[in-house]
């Protein structure tokens, strides 16, 4: 930021208002020095005009820490002007948000801005702002999980239902198609932190969303989804119920979104220990995903991360129920080698799933060598289902007589 003097958090004035955490006076005392105008500021810090508006006026206080690194970070200001002189307290801790070229010029933000004021209508360039920071926004919480993002996606779907006063025609139909990919997207944070009654509300939503907007990929997904949820509760009947579901009420849904529902009906079919209809269909499976390969551009966007290395590490779960161990640690041995580093939830989910297959199949040198692994990312992104699966690991080696079960339980205790 190249608009203002190198002494600008030496004013006195500036150095009060951060001292204070008087972000109010921040922002007009940061306006009043550089000449910035508040879409401008909005744009640096990641809120949009009228949020600057009530936190300069004292009508909203900053109260998300979130919000508060994102003001540092988007300012500049140095940590050592800051209460304390807080170490990295530049840095985002929602790392998506500062990927090159999310936010909108000044002339989008204002359309945005006018959009949600209802001073205007909504317009397709807005529209398709919104999907890419959607796009983002998913895969960074491949990154850094769920948790650092569940208000921020509040926020912005509140912004998409807002919209809706100011869509006409076509773009209708879009800005309902967008919220149920929003709702889709809570609903899968809440599951993955466990709140399942959360969780079922989002789908629900997002399903009428989809239905009204017809959206066959998006209604098919929600209920593959949930099948999911069954699963993870061990509700074999239910996830199958719910994935054929998902293939007759969407027959014409993308090879993808069809493959999901095909290997969540074989997930939920290998949780009832029924073998052979479980293989049926995690084969139609392998089909469709290949088929998906072929043509990704026919894909909807929030099937990016549905391919060959995810069919692999799900094929992995069904051997998992199927009791077959060492089946199972071979798939998920092989679907973990091809898994981008920096994906550190479904690292640990399926490191601690490998670690069970070890320990299972009574290689337990493996097994603590898997676990230990996933300790530290299960402990920060990866609770509460990779923190249980370990837990159920060191069970499962402590009944096998192995020492190994005591040094993961002790591991486990040191992060709890």
């Amino acid at each position: 930021m190249g608009d203002f003097a190198p002494d600008l958090w030496s004013h006195p004035r500036l150095l009060a208002a951060v001292a204070d955490e008087d972000w109010g006076a921040v922002f007009r005392t940061y306006r009043r020095l550089t000449g910035t105008s508040q879409m401008v500021l909005g744009a640096r810090v990641g809120l949009v005009q009228p949020d600057v508006s009530e936190i300069e006026r004292g009508r909203r206080r900053v109260t998300s820490v979130e919000v508060r690194q994102r003001i540092i970070a988007g300012l500049g200001i140095p940590s050592e002007r800051l209460p304390g002189g807080e170490a990295g307290a530049d840095a985002l801790p929602v790392s998506g948000l500062a990927f090159a070229g999310i936010a909108p010029d000044e002339d989008l933000l204002a359309r945005v801005t006018t959009a949600v004021d209802g001073a205007h209508r909504v317009d397709s360039a807005t529209l398709d702002w919104l999907d890419r920071l959607l796009a983002e926004h998913r895969r960074a919480e491949d990154f850094i999980g769920s948790a650092p993002l569940v208000e921020v996606m509040g926020r912005q779907l509140r912004t998409v239902v807002d919209l809706y006063a100011g869509a006409r025609g076509p773009l209708v139909e879009r800005v309902v198609r967008l919220a149920s990919e929003h709702a889709q997207f809570l609903a899968w944070m809440a599951q993955d932190q466990g709140r399942t009654a959360a969780a079922l509300a989002w789908y629900d939503r997002s399903h009428e969303w989809a239905l009204e907007a017809g959206d066959a990929d998006m209604a098919a997904t929600t209920l593959s989804m949930k099948a999911h949820m069954a699963w993870s509760g061990g509700q074999g009947q239910r996830c199958v119920r719910l994935a054929e579901a998902a293939r007759w009420s969407a027959p014409h849904a993308s090879p993808g979104v069809r493959g999901m529902a095909a290997q969540m009906a074989a997930r939920g079919h290998a949780l009832n220990k029924d073998a052979d209809s479980a293989r049926r269909l995690l084969d139609e499976a392998q089909e469709l995903i290949a088929r998906a390969a072929r043509s990704p551009e026919d894909e909807p966007p929030w099937m990016y991360f549905y391919d060959e290395t995810w069919f692999t590490l799900q094929h992995g779960m069904a051997a998992m129920h199927l009791g077959a161990w060492r089946t199972a640690s071979q798939h998920l041995t092989a679907g973990l080698a091809a898994l981008p580093p920096d994906y550190r939830r479904d690292l640990a989910w399926y490191r601690s799933c490998q670690a069970h297959a070890y320990a299972a199949a009574g290689e337990a040198e493996q097994s603590l060598a898997a676990a230990l692994a996933s300790v530290p990312d299960a402990a920060e992104v990866g609770r509460p289902h990779a923190w249980h699966e370990l837990h159920a690991t060191a069970a499962t080696l402590l009944r096998h007589g192995a020492p190994e079960g005591r040094e993961l339980a002790d591991a486990l205790r040191a992060h709890d």
